[in-house]
């Protein structure tokens, strides 16, 4: 998907680029509902500014980490404390690193990503904008899209199976973290398809 088309696609590399003036190392959140086309727009985005783009679908709990009592969390569907101490406190200190990304379909994690310093670094994904990361985020991006658009979305790229599963847990737990830190409206840009 290309977002050269995208309504605002270049307000906000703009946004991104003033802010950077002033904050370095600045670091933007790109959240939202699944399927809304974070990942495209933040590969772009990496791509137009030549920045780092880290993938929160890399830190979704681990199996071990999956009992009722986080799921009851809001937001507790992310792996977050590995996500501060592997990610965001060696990028606030401008330091490299690396981290190991958690495959939910392997069930194991994969090789280490390598990550040197940047002046913007991108991290997109679902609970990007979570509080318990606000001190470290500069500036916080919302993309939301039409519930219909978003279950073809799913189906187009997971299959009937996996959208019954996303359906009944996987947007449920988003939706109740959208309202309980109101994501959206915190937010410093909403993207709408």
């Amino acid at each position: 998907m290309s977002y050269e088309k995208f309504l605002g696609f270049d307000a906000v590399v703009s946004c991104i680029k003033i802010n950077s003036r002033s904050k370095n190392p600045l670091i933007v959140a790109i959240d939202g509902k699944c399927c809304s086309g974070k990942t495209a727009f933040a590969r772009q985005l990496g791509n137009v500014l030549d920045c780092n783009v880290i993938h929160t679908d890399d830190f979704f709990l681990r199996a071990e980490q999956r009992t009722p009592e986080r799921y009851k969390e809001p937001g507790g569907n992310i792996d977050y404390e590995r996500f501060l101490s592997e990610v965001l406190i060696p990028l606030t200190e401008q330091r490299s690193f690396s981290y190991r990304p958690y495959s939910c379909k392997l069930q194991d994690f994969s090789d280490p990503v390598q990550v040197e310093p940047r002046d913007i670094t991108i991290i997109e994904g679902a609970y990007s904008c979570h509080p318990k990361f606000s001190k470290y985020i500069d500036l916080k991006i919302f993309m939301s899209i039409d519930e219909q658009e978003q279950q073809k979305r799913i189906l187009s790229r997971n299959g009937r199976e996996e959208l019954e599963l996303f359906l009944e847990k996987w947007i449920p737990l988003e939706e109740e973290y959208f309202k309980a830190f109101n994501i959206a409206k915190k937010s410093d840009l909403q993207l709408y398809f």
